[in-house]
């Protein structure tokens, strides 16, 4: 089935979320938001992922978090002993941030490779695959002393780590309905900001008990472990449904619709059939009894629909360049970049700042000091998520039932405060002196900012293109970890050149500068995915004819 040519009412991301007048033919959220839509619509299989029970959704966001741990605290571990490196290795501490900044880079890159391949043979190899990788990199990392060893070690590293960029997102957004995606991207941020933030303390105590070598021995283990939690608990999200439109909605007329536009249906049935997985029997006309799989069943690193899938890698490949001219997508990558360049300048000069005179803390009382990041990094997890869920309700609620994507970008307003105070207080109280617990609290204000900063773009991206998204959250990375990259190899130069207190007065003014963008969508973000439809409905047809839609 190809979509027609939608209404001129049509506007990707622009959804009827919340049911006013109860009249809308479609299926409700139970419990107390009973009158909101579920977008996507899911199927009726029982291993529908949109349909699994809560216990099971709970298993599978506990494994996405373990293995968000285990990739973020392995990228993560050296943040608070760079001195002590340096100190008995030939690195330099602008080598070692110089093979940080590449390892970013490769972040980003490598998912040009791995999310082709999730979308082709399942989430579930990639994963696993993922974190085989990164243990024997970690194996192998105490064993890079010169500057070329370490570099490659480090792009090796961010290769294998690139799934947790851009996958875990198409994940929550298989499992997990629009209403409350901002909660579940919630946790993945929390995870992935606060290992980010949980390592160094971690590594500042082992540093001092049994030597920087057991750092990154412990990571290695650390990824081990989770490789075996995830082969055994972790399932496949990946599953085909009949493509049904932009956003899956199908009333009981025949027409599918979004808000206004109506696009004919033809033949749903027939192609539900055709999609149905394995486990599926049809007894009798047009009547299916699902199977429920066998533990062993879920088990499968490859299943055999994968493989038989016809699914093209090439074009997965070339269609993240392609979106480059979505300024909705662009935008949201700038966004998170800078988010992370903030996260990069914090973590290049903690071990400087508080090593140094007047502080002087030894390597696990700076781990120690990365608490505070943790406690940002929960506040910040809690306000973006399901704060942030329950208030484009309210905003969908207060806008007769329609929520626009660029809702979200409201949270963006206490970022404008919380983001520049945060570099200020960071870099030009270190260069004044100021008493350590200013810095401290500096940390902990970065740590919320940059968490809320790393969910915002995401979810919005994603609710404005949920049928381009795999490919879209590509590009978003893209743009990300190539600025990521920039800044953490020219962190070190850039704070010996110009000092602590003029680096950090330049930082929170483009901080500022930055976040202002973010008016500019709240204002104009719709008209500009108006002004996207064609171009969007080419790449839906696209992705529909490669098999991806579902």
């Amino acid at each position: 089935m190809s979509p027609s040519v939608p209404s001129t009412d049509f506007i990707p991301g622009t959804v009827h979320l919340v049911d006013l007048d109860g009249t809308l033919n479609y299926q409700h959220s139970k419990g107390v938001n009973h009158d909101v839509v579920l977008i996507p619509t899911p199927s009726t299989d029982p291993d529908d992922p949109l349909n699994w029970s809560p216990k099971r959704k709970l298993l599978f966001l506990s494994c996405l978090c373990v293995y968000c741990l285990a990739i973020g605290i392995a990228s993560a571990a050296i943040y608070s002993i760079l001195v002590p490196i340096s100190t008995v290795t030939n690195l330099t501490v602008a080598d070692l941030n110089s093979g940080i900044g590449y390892m970013f880079l490769m972040l980003g890159w490598g998912c040009l490779v791995w999310q082709p391949l999730a979308q082709k043979f399942g989430k579930r190899p990639v994963y696993l695959a993922s974190l085989l990788g990164t243990m024997a990199i970690m194996l192998w990392a105490p064993y890079a002393s010169t500057q070329g060893q370490w570099i490659a070690n480090k792009v090796i590293q961010g290769f294998f780590g690139a799934p947790i960029e851009s996958l875990c997102e198409i994940s929550v957004a298989d499992v997990w309905f629009t209403h409350e995606r901002g909660t579940y991207i919630s946790f993945y941020a929390l995870f992935v900001a606060g290992s980010n933030f949980l390592a160094p303390i971690i590594s500042g105590f082992i540093n001092d008990g049994q030597g920087w070598q057991w750092v990154l021995h412990w990571c290695a283990i650390f990824n081990g472990a989770a490789f075996i939690i995830l082969f055994f608990l972790m399932e496949e999200t990946k599953y085909t449904r009949a493509a049904l439109a932009t956003e899956h909605h199908v009333p009981d007329d025949g027409i599918v619709t979004t808000n206004n536009d109506h696009i004919q249906k033809d033949a749903i049935g027939s192609e539900q059939k055709a999609n149905a997985p394995l486990a599926a029997e049809i007894i009798g006309q047009g009547h299916i009894e699902w199977q429920p799989k066998s533990f062993w069943a879920k088990l499968r690193i490859v299943r055999r629909e994968d493989l038989r899938e016809s699914v093209p890698l090439r074009g997965m490949v070339i269609r993240p360049f392609l979106y480059f001219k979505f300024p909705i997508i662009v935008f949201a990558g700038f966004m998170y970049g800078a988010v992370i360049c903030y996260f990069n300048v914090l973590n290049g000069t903690v071990s400087l700042i508080l090593s140094a005179s007047p502080y002087d803390f030894s390597p696990s009382i700076v781990g120690l000091s990365y608490v505070s990041c943790l406690v940002g990094v929960f506040l910040g997890a809690f306000s973006a998520g399901p704060l942030g869920d329950k208030f484009i309700l309210w905003k969908a609620r207060c806008n007769n039932g329609i929520m626009e994507p660029e809702h979200r970008l409201w949270i963006y307003t206490a970022l404008l405060v919380l983001t520049p105070g945060g570099l200020l207080l960071w870099g030009v109280g270190a260069a004044q002196e100021v008493h350590w617990f200013g810095l401290v609290f500096a940390m902990g204000s970065l740590g919320a900012s940059i968490t809320i900063g790393s969910q915002l773009p995401l979810a919005y991206c994603i609710d404005c293109y949920k049928d381009l998204g795999a490919d879209a959250i590509v590009t978003v990375i893209l743009i990300r970890n190539t600025m990521s990259f920039a800044v953490s190899y020219g962190i070190t130069p850039w704070v010996t050149n110009m000092g602590y207190r003029n680096t950090f007065l330049v930082a929170a003014f483009a901080a500022l500068l930055q976040l202002s963008v973010s008016l500019v969508f709240i204002k104009w973000g719709r008209n500009l995915r108006k002004a996207s439809v064609s171009n969007y409905w080419k790449y839906v047809k696209q992705v529909k004819a490669d098999g991806l839609i579902h």
